[in-house]
Order: C-alpha cells, then sequence, then structure tokens
C-alpha cells in the first residue's frame, strides 16, 4: 500500500475563480450554444436560464460540501463520508466518464476551430474532415498534458492568461455582432414559449428542457473548484465565494453570446455550424463582415478549448488520485512527485480521453456527458442535504432545489444515453468488486 501523500495549497481567490471559468468558458460557449440551439432553437436563451437556476443551487451545494471537507476527488469523497462507499464510487465512476467525453469534445472543438482559422473547410461524411479533427485533438490533447505536469502554480498562471484571452475575444464578438445587427430586441420564440400555456405543442416542454440539460454540463466547470479544494488556501472562504462569482460571470457571457448568434446566423445557423467543424461562433463571427474578428474569435474559441481541456485534466486527475488513494482503482496510481503533481493520474487520464477522441462526434459525446453529469450532481445535492446543520453554510432548499432540478432534467436527455450511462456504472461496479477480491486473496 502506498503511503498517502498531501497535495500543496496553492490556489487563491483570483486562481479558483479562473479555474472555474476555465472549465466552463471553453465548450459550453464555444460548441454546447450550437448543440443546444438545434434542440430548442432561440428559446436556448430560456434554456440557458433555467440550467443557470439548477447549477447555482448545484454549486452552492458543491460549495458547501468543499469547505466543510476540503480534499481532491468532489463528490466520489463527499460520497464515501456523507452516502456510502458503493454511492461515493459510482460519483466518481460517472465523473470520469462524463468529463472524459467532455475533455474530448474540448480537443475536438479545438481541433475544429483551428482547422477552420486555417482555412480547411469541413467535408460533411468525408473521412478528410473526421480524420483532421481527430488526429488534431490527439496532438492538441499531449500538449495540454505537458503543461498540467509542469505543476499546479505555474499551471494555474497559465490558465489566467488563457481565459483572460477567452473574455476579451467574447466582449468583442457580443460587441460588434450587436453593431452589426443593429438591433437589441429580444429573439423571438420559436414555438415553445407561445404555447406551452395554451398546451397546443406537446414537445414545447421537452425540447426546451433537453436544452437546459444540455446547457446544464456547460456551466459545470464551476465543480472544478471543489474538486480540487486540497489545493486551495483558505477553502471555507474562497470556494463558495469563487463559486458565485464564477457562475454568475458564465450566464452573463452565455446569454450575450447565444443572444447575438440568433440575432446574426439564427439558431440554424449555429446548429450547422456545430455538426461540421464543431466551431458555431466562428460562423456568427463571420456574420460581421470583419476578417479581424473572426481571426479573433477563432484564437478565442483555440484558447477556451485550451482552457476547459487543461481544467478538465487537472480535476480527472485529482479524482483518479483520490479514487486510487482507496484502491477503487489501482493503488500505484496514488503517486505524487517532487513538484506535487500525481503524475500517474494525469497519464491515465490522458490515455482515457485520447481513446475517446477517437469518436470523432461532437454531439454524441456531449449527449453523453449531460446524462452523466446530471447524476453525479443529483448525487451531490444528496450528500449536501446530510451535511450536519452545525456545520452548515448555507440552507438546505438549495440543495433540495439542486436534487430535484437534476432529477427532473435528466428525464430530457436521450433514454438510449440513461441506458448508456446504466450499463457504465453497472461495470464500473463489476470492477470495482473484482479489482477489490482480487487484492484480498492475492
Amino acid at each position: 500500500m502506498i503511503e498517502k501523500q498531501e497535495l500543496p495549497r496553492q490556489i487563491n481567490g483570483l486562481g479558483a475563480v479562473m479555474l472555474g471559468l476555465g472549465s466552463i468558458l471553453g465548450t459550453g460557449v464555444f460548441v454546447s450554444i450550437g448543440v443546444a440551439a438545434g434542440v430548442a432553437g432561440s428559446n436556448i436563451i430560456w434554456a440557458i436560464v433555467i440550467a443557470a437556476v439548477v447549477a447555482i443551487c448545484n454549486g452552492l451545494s458543491s460549495a458547501q460540501l468543499a469547505a466543510v471537507h476540503p480534499v481532491s476527488g468532489g463528490t466520489y469523497e463527499y460520497g464515501y463520508r456523507w452516502l456510502s462507499p458503493r454511492m461515493g464510487f459510482a460519483a466518481g465512476w460517472l465523473f470520469l466518464c462524463a468529463k472524459s467525453a467532455s475533455a474530448a469534445t474540448a480537443a475536438l472543438g479545438l481541433s475544429g476551430y483551428l482547422m477552420s482559422l486555417i482555412g480547411q473547410q469541413p467535408i460533411e461524411g468525408e473521412w478528410w474532415s473526421y480524420g483532421c479533427n481527430v488526429v488534431g485533438g490527439t496532438v492538441i490533447l499531449a500538449c495540454i498534458t505537458v503543461i498540467v505536469l509542469i505543476g499546479i502554480r505555474r499551471t494555474t498562471n497559465i490558465n489566467t492568461i488563457i481565459v483572460s484571452l477567452t473574455l476579451v475575444s467574447l466582449v468583442v464578438l457580443v460587441v460588434i455582432g450587436f453593431l452589426v445587427k443593429g438591433d437589441l430586441s429580444f429573439p423571438e420564440p420559436s414555438g415553445s414559449i407561445e404555447l406551452l400555456t395554451s398546451g397546443q405543442h406537446s414537445n414545447s416542454w421537452q425540447s426546451l428542457l433537453s436544452a437546459a440539460a444540455l446547457m446544464f454540463v456547460a456551466y459545470t466547470g464551476y465543480g472544478r473548484i471543489a474538486t480540487m479544494g486540497e489545493e486551495v488556501v483558505n477553502p471555507r472562504k474562497i470556494i463558495p465565494r469563487a463559486m458565485v462569482v464564477t457562475l454568475a460571470i458564465a450566464m452573463v457571457v452565455y446569454i450575450c453570446v447565444a443572444w447575438v448568434g440568433i440575432a446574426t446566423v439564427g439558431t440554424a445557423g449555429l446548429s450547422d455550424a456545430t455538426g461540421r467543424w464543431a466551431a458555431p461562433l466562428l460562423k456568427v463571427a463571420e456574420s460581421t463582415g470583419l476578417q479581424w474578428v473572426v481571426v479573433l474569435v477563432g484564437m478565442g474559441g483555440i484558447t477556451a478549448m485550451l482552457g476547459v481541456l487543461l481544467n478538465l485534466i487537472l480535476g480527472l486527475s485529482r479524482v483518479v488520485l483520490a479514487m486510487s488513494r482507496r484502491s477503487d482503482l489501482p493503488s500505484s496510481l496514488a503517486v505524487i512527485d517532487r513538484r506535487g503533481v500525481p503524475l500517474r493520474a494525469t497519464l491515465a487520464v490522458t490515455a482515457l480521453i485520447g481513446i475517446l477522441v477517437l469518436i470523432g462526434d461532437v454531439k454524441i459525446a456531449w449527449s453523453f456527458s449531460a446524462t452523466a453529469v446530471l447524476i453525479y450532481y443529483a448525487l451531490t445535492n444528496l450528500c449536501a442535504i446530510r451535511v450536519d446543520s452545525a456545520e452548515r453554510i448555507f440552507p438546505v432548499a438549495f440543495a433540495w432545489c439542486g436534487l430535484f432540478g437534476c432529477c427532473g432534467l435528466v428525464l430530457f436527455v436521450p433514454w438510449p444515453m440513461l441506458a448508456v450511462v446504466a450499463g457504465l456504472i453497472a461495470v464500473g461496479m463489476s470492477v470495482r468488486s473484482l479489482g477489490r477480491s482480487i487484492a484480498a486473496n492475492p
């Protein structure tokens, strides 16, 4: 059994907010808005708001748990403490599956923005587009892994630069988009909102809430702050504040970007651009007719995806570290090198993401991630409900609202994805039982 090693506390308040934004303002704003627009039409604005409300409740639950129990591993560790070992393992396993899919989406999205920026045009249905995205995503994944391995202090500094560049590109896109359009009116409903109360459209609620479920995943980067709680300075004070600030900024950015996207190219244009190069905001930038805006947004998409991929590898490696400490994964992965980096866990995560990159389909990866993440955060809220009243920072009502929100939205994801997630949980439990049996009877 390898002796447990502690990670040093080196992340301050600004670093925590930037880690959260680096995880959120990436695939969510540069890719998933196009995916959700294809589901809900112009009602994506309402889907973003609904997802934000659920995310805020979940964020407060995560902040509560991380402040009381600031260790690496997030809900995996919380599940062990407040639910049961099996529930804790299920949470950790779901996190690995869901966020590995999100990381693969980020790698593919980054590759798509890069290919579009250098002038390569996608050919739908051809192996060339698939091959370029897969190869590009794999190379990018390897480069980000090297950055993560240099140590958390340098990595957070690099992440701050990345997030700042991303925010600049998004602000410019929104301002120029509105100036070109010259119309600040709220997007017209695409049918759902007008017909919801009359009951004339049976799929209205379904499309709206399906899009909200997809957009919820786009907010869940705030969980990276909790997942890395072992490395945050003064976690009881910094973690809750960082999560609230992160979510507030993210919601404003998402609404503004979706608004200008609908005003310029429409929801069909956003969805089509997502299905080809996974780069819907480049189409919005092109609609302005200004080449420098296209270049800036392309660079912003690249930095955003870099940030999200970097933060996902950080978070996933910490969950692998926590699970290997308890022998739910091979204990040989629970090694921290002299730079304070879980080297073996990071390399294992990179290999898993690399396998998922081979799928080459952003929409499938994102739908799967949405399903698994909703179940994961339902478990997070269950843990928050069971926190002792003497340790409670936020009212328990937030945890109950988060739980109902996650359970409600998961009903509107594609049923095949629910079956896949259930199957993966069963596989994970079987692997855990087999591993523990082998360890007990060498």
